[in-house]
């Protein structure tokens, strides 16, 4: 079911968009926000009624959609939410698939997870593509201002957040044109992959905090449901 639901959205995407690379990428960062939202929702329903309760983990989560935001922001400021059908396919998409993420994160977290490794890896191959074909256009472009901000100028905390897999800056993209953001875009979409993988993991996800948190031992994370915090 999870590659069904992945490979309908890349059907969908390549035969709607396959002149048309920015709308397909607001779109994209439309739905690909979406499983944070589903994961938080359903982590938050969990602290609530005294099941689970992982405070780094909402952490991870918000800067993951935080950072699908900024994509998404950027794809509409390169015009790919211009035209309204593309606005109601991508809003359409995302309120179906939040409530299809939901489900499957109440009955299998690691589904989910699964589910959005696959919508990352997607993406990486499709920014990947799009890079090599399209370099010395995107060269000759400079960098809108939202990804200046956004990976350059800005607060770069929550950018730090969502990298697992990377001690807090140890990433910082050079951000000079148009080229340089897509890279970063690409690169972004690798580190989700890397997070959804360990997510998946038992003995990796019983390790997964936040990258500024120091690591202690679950039971003795701020917010977990053992805790007097």
């Amino acid at each position: 079911m999870i590659k069904l639901l992945v490979n309908g959205l890349v059907l969908v995407m390549n035969t709607l968009y396959k002149t048309r690379p920015y709308p397909r990428f607001y779109v994209l960062e439309t739905v690909a926000r979406v499983p944070y939202f589903a994961y938080l929702s359903v982590l938050h329903l969990y602290e609530s009624v005294g099941l689970w309760r992982k405070a780094d983990w909402l952490k991870i989560h918000f800067a993951e959609s935080w950072n699908e935001l900024h994509h998404l922001l950027i794809m509409e400021e390169l015009g790919g939410k211009d035209r309204w059908l593309d606005r109601v396919l991508a809003r359409t998409t995302a309120v179906i698939y939040y409530w299809i993420i939901v489900a499957i994160y109440l009955l299998s977290p690691r589904a989910a997870y699964h589910f959005m490794e696959l919508v990352e890896e997607h993406a990486y191959h499709t920014y990947n593509e799009f890079l090599k074909a399209h370099a010395a256009e995107l060269k000759a472009q400079p960098a809108p201002a939202v990804a200046i901000s956004y990976y350059r100028d800005g607060d770069l905390y929550m950018f730090d957040e969502f990298q697992t897999g990377r001690a807090p800056e140890s990433r910082r993209p050079k951000i000079d044109n148009l080229y340089d953001v897509f890279v970063a875009i690409r690169d972004d979409e690798r580190e989700h992959v890397k997070t959804m993988v360990a997510c998946q993991v038992p003995a990796t996800a019983n390790q997964l905090h936040s990258p500024h948190a120091p690591t202690l031992p679950d039971n003795l994370q701020p917010g977990h449901a053992g805790s007097d915090a």
